[in-house]
């Protein structure tokens, strides 16, 4: 198998594991009584994309696999959601894993808190009203503890797969 062949299969996979992610974590009933509150596990794959292969690499499984949940498992709304806060959620933990020094846990905590405010964001703009954000802070206590989770899901994962592109 040829080099790009072996990239590209690779980042299909990881689009295709994160859309199974999603779907598994769809079946989960809410664990909180915090309203649209999620463990993100579809992060996992944009962490470990982040900082096993490249960011445009990192960049196109996210969008691609918002995309396809999107048109598989959701509608428009459900769509802008999520592009609304993955988008702003992966330019968050680009900058700081680029330009600082902070580990992934925290990468991960500060693009979770991210994706709510993309997500709040949206939803002041369909809702046609600011009042929406009140909600912000239960969904930042939410994002913490899930992006913790995530966090540290992606360190174990890339300690016991450090390099997936050379793995035969």
């Amino acid at each position: 198998m040829n080099l790009q062949t072996k990239k590209l299969a690779v980042r299909a996979m990881l689009v295709a594991l994160a859309m199974i992610l999603s779907w598994i974590e769809a079946q989960i009933p809410p664990l909180m009584m915090v309203p649209g509150m999620k463990l993100g596990f579809t992060n996992i794959v944009v962490l470990v994309a982040l900082y096993s292969l490249s960011e445009k690499d990192a960049f196109v499984i996210n969008i691609v696999r918002i995309l396809l949940v999107g048109f598989t498992f959701g509608n428009f709304y459900s769509m802008s959601y999520a592009l609304a806060g993955g988008l702003i959620s992966f330019l968050c933990m680009f900058l700081l894993k680029r330009y600082t020094t902070l580990n992934m846990l925290a990468v991960s905590v500060a693009g979770a808190i991210m994706h709510n405010v993309g997500q709040i964001f949206i939803a002041m703009f369909v809702m046609s009203t600011t009042k929406i954000f009140y909600y912000l802070p239960f969904l930042w206590a939410s994002g913490i503890v899930a992006g913790c989770f995530v966090g540290i899901l992606s360190g174990l994962i890339i300690k016991r797969i450090p390099n997936i592109e050379k793995r035969k």
